[in-house]
């Protein structure tokens, strides 16, 4: 898949797939290495992302190449926002393993670095994601965020996800609690 260009913005924001992302050995060196700090950088600010600490560059490589694995597979997909060349964000989907669901997956993470916010990367990155989904055949697309998360939240309604369920104080933060909220983006009704 070719990568999808926003213009007419400063700087370039270019969102490359999984294939462009391994076709560059040098490329995928500095995208594990930006993925850490992106993912560190903002688990230290609080953000939820699934860790309490920062993770580690090798919890991180591993992760990806778990992704990355399963995206050669047809089981997953994974991006990578770059402004004028420099990861600045990713995210990705797995398909459900369970043979019952299939047809679906898990809209896993997207995560931007706290500087690139308000330039659109997180909507680019998840319109890229649902397209890929789109084209994979996934008939439902899901996720679930932190109930504080409101600007995620209110990007994944902007882009048709709708609320499925909620389970008040679910998320642990120490002895904060937030609720966990279930998006769903059904694509059988999308055409």
């Amino acid at each position: 898949m070719l990568p999808t260009m926003i213009s007419g913005t400063t700087p370039q924001l270019t969102v490359l797939d999984a294939l462009a992302l391994t076709s560059d050995p040098a490329f995928e060196v500095r995208f594990v290495e930006s993925a850490h700090r992106i993912l560190a950088d903002l688990v230290r600010g609080g953000a939820a992302l699934g860790w309490v600490e920062p993770p580690s560059r090798g919890e991180i490589a591993e992760l990806l190449r778990q992704v990355l694995s399963a995206a050669q597979a047809g089981n997953a997909a994974l991006r990578v926002a770059c402004l004028d060349g420099r990861p600045v964000g990713l995210g990705y989907w797995l398909r459900y393993a369970r043979p019952t669901h299939r047809p679906h997956a898990d809209l896993e993470k997207v995560a931007v670095d706290a500087a690139s916010h308000g330039r659109g990367v997180g909507r680019a990155l998840t319109a890229a994601l649902v397209a890929d989904a789109r084209e994979a055949g996934i008939e439902v697309l899901t996720l679930d965020a932190r109930g504080d998360n409101t600007h995620a939240l209110h990007l994944y309604r902007s882009l048709g996800f709708t609320e499925y369920g909620r389970l008040p104080d679910f998320v642990a933060v120490d002895e904060r609690r937030y609720d966990k909220v279930f998006y769903m983006l059904d694509l059988r009704r999308q055409g």
